[in-house]
C-alpha cells in the first residue's frame, strides 16, 4: 500500500495548536490598543477655520445649551386648579324698573370657574309664554296662507294673519324677542369696578413642590387692601375688571356693548436650584375678541352673547323671562414649567456637545482633500497605501492577523516630521 511522506499531525499536536490559537486570539482582545493615525498640518488658513469652527460650537453649547436651553437641568410640568371670586354691585332703572345686580345674577357659573362671563349688557323679555302669535315686524310681509311656509326659524303655523298685522304666525314663546336694539351704553357699564379674585395653587409633582399664588408675604390684611398693578403690586390676587380689559388692549364701554373675551395667562416658571420662595407667579392679559375696530373675517360675528331663561308659573300657566345676556368671557390660562439641576441631562449636554466638535475636524478634511493646491501631497500624508501582497497559505489554526503581523515585522516605521504649508 502507497503512503505518503508528509506525517499527519496527532491528535495531540492538534489540541495545542487549538489551546495556543485560542490563547492568542484572547490576549489580542485584551490586550491590545489600536488608535487611528494623525496628520500634523500646519497651516494658517486651515488652522483659522478649524478654531473658528470650534469656538462656534463652544458658543452654542454654553450660550444655548447651558446658558437659554437651560441643559444641565430637568423639568417637570404642573398640575393646579383655579378658584375665582367675584364682587360688586351694579343698578339699573329700565323702563322706569328699578333694579339691583349682584354676583348671583350677572356671572355665569356661579361655581367660580376657571372660565366664566361678567354680563355687562343685556336684553329682557318679560313675560312669555307659550302659543300662537305674529312674527316681529321685521320680517318679510304676507298677502296668503301659502306665504307663510318654511321661512322661519320658528314653527310656522301656515297661516297670513292679513286682517291684523299682515305677518305670519308662528308658535312660539309670545311675545317674540325683539333684540334689533342693542343699549347703548351698556345697562351694567358699573361692572368696570368690579373686582375679580383669583387664587391659583399648583403641584410640580416629580420634585414634589407645592405653591400658591397667595406666596410668602400675601396675608389676609395684604388681598383686603391690595389692587393689582404690573408695576406697584405685581402679586395682588385682586383686579379691578376695568384694569384686565384696558391691559388686554380693549375699550371697556366698546366691549361692554357686544361683549367679548380676555385671556388671563398666570405663567410659573421656576428655578428649583434656588430657594421655593423665589417660585413665584406672573400675569399677562390678552384680549381675545370683541374689538370693534377689528377688520378680519371675525367682525361678521362680533362679541360675545349667550340666551338664558328663568321659567315660572302665573294663573296656572307656565311663563319665562327671556334674557340676552351680552358678557366679557374671561379665560384663566394655568402656564407652569419647573427645572432643577439632574447629572442626566448635563451629562448628555456634553456628550452631545462634544460630538459636535467633530464637524471642524471634517470642514478642515474637505478643505485640505478637495480645495487647496497642494490636496494631492495632504491625500498621500493622510491616506497610507500599503503595497499588495501575496497572501500565504494559512495553517488549519493559524489566523490572518498572525500572518499579517509576519509581514509587518519587515516592515520599518518612519515617524514623519509635520507637514509646514510652503
Amino acid at each position: 500500500m502507497y503512503t505518503s511522506g508528509v506525517e499527519r499531525p496527532s491528535s495531540h499536536q492538534r489540541s495545542s495548536k487549538m489551546k495556543r490559537f485560542i490563547t492568542n486570539t484572547l490576549s489580542d482582545f485584551f490586550f491590545e490598543y489600536e488608535t487611528p493615525r494623525q496628520v500634523l498640518v500646519r497651516s494658517r488658513r486651515v488652522g483659522v477655520v478649524c478654531r473658528l469652527i470650534q469656538l462656534g460650537v463652544l458658543a452654542y453649547i454654553i450660550g444655548w445649551v447651558f446658558i437659554y436651553e437651560k441643559g444641565y437641568q430637568s423639568s417637570d410640568t404642573a398640575v393646579g386648579s383655579v378658584l375665582t371670586k367675584v364682587k360688586g354691585v351694579s343698578y339699573t332703572n329700565e323702563t322706569g324698573g328699578e333694579r339691583i345686580w349682584d354676583v348671583a345674577d350677572y356671572v355665569f357659573p356661579v361655581q367660580g370657574d376657571s372660565s366664566f362671563v361678567v354680563m355687562t349688557n343685556y336684553i329682557m323679555t318679560k313675560g312669555q309664554k307659550m302659543e300662537k302669535c305674529s312674527e316681529l315686524s321685521n320680517s318679510s310681509r304676507c298677502s296668503s296662507d301659502a306665504e307663510c311656509e318654511g321661512r322661519s326659524e320658528r314653527h310656522m303655523t301656515g297661516k297670513c294673519l292679513v286682517n291684523t298685522t299682515k305677518m305670519c304666525e308662528v308658535l312660539a314663546w309670545c311675545p317674540v324677542e325683539d333684540d334689533r336694539y342693542i343699549p347703548d351704553p351698556a345697562l351694567l357699564m358699573s361692572a368696570e369696578n368690579f373686582t375679580l379674585f383669583i387664587k391659583n395653587t399648583i403641584n410640580f409633582p416629580e420634585y414634589g413642590v407645592t405653591r400658591c399664588n397667595l406666596v410668602e408675604g400675601i396675608d389676609n390684611e395684604y388681598v383686603k387692601s391690595c389692587l393689582y398693578d404690573p408695576k406697584t403690586s405685581p402679586l395682588c390676587p385682586i383686579f379691578r375688571l376695568g384694569d384686565l380689559v384696558q391691559l388686554s388692549g380693549f375699550i371697556f364701554p366698546d366691549i361692554a356693548k357686544l361683549g367679548g373675551a380676555i385671556g388671563i395667562i398666570i405663567d410659573w416658571t421656576c428655578n428649583l436650584d434656588h430657594a421655593q420662595s423665589e417660585c413665584k407667579p406672573i400675569y399677562s392679559f390678552h384680549g381675545l375678541y370683541g374689538n370693534p375696530n377689528e377688520t378680519d373675517t371675525a367682525r361678521a360675528s362680533l362679541g360675545y352673547n349667550f340666551r338664558y331663561a328663568k321659567h315660572y308659573m302665573e294663573d296656572k300657566q307656565e311663563k319665562r323671562t327671556l334674557m340676552k345676556v351680552f358678557g366679557i368671557r374671561f379665560d384663566i390660562i394655568v402656564r407652569s414649567v419647573a427645572r432643577k439641576f439632574d447629572i442626566i441631562p448635563t451629562l448628555t449636554a456634553i456628550g452631545s456637545g462634544v460630538g459636535i466638535f467633530g464637524v471642524a475636524t471634517v470642514v478642515c478634511d474637505l478643505i485640505l482633500l478637495h480645495l487647496l493646491p497642494k490636496r494631492e501631497f495632504y491625500n498621500n500624508m493622510k491616506f497610507k497605501v500599503t503595497e499588495k501582497m501575496e497572501k500565504e497559505p494559512l495553517d488549519e489554526f493559524k489566523s490572518e492577523k498572525e500572518v499579517s503581523k509576519k509581514h509587518s515585522e519587515e516592515v520599518l516605521v518612519h515617524h514623519e516630521a509635520p507637514l509646514s504649508e510652503t
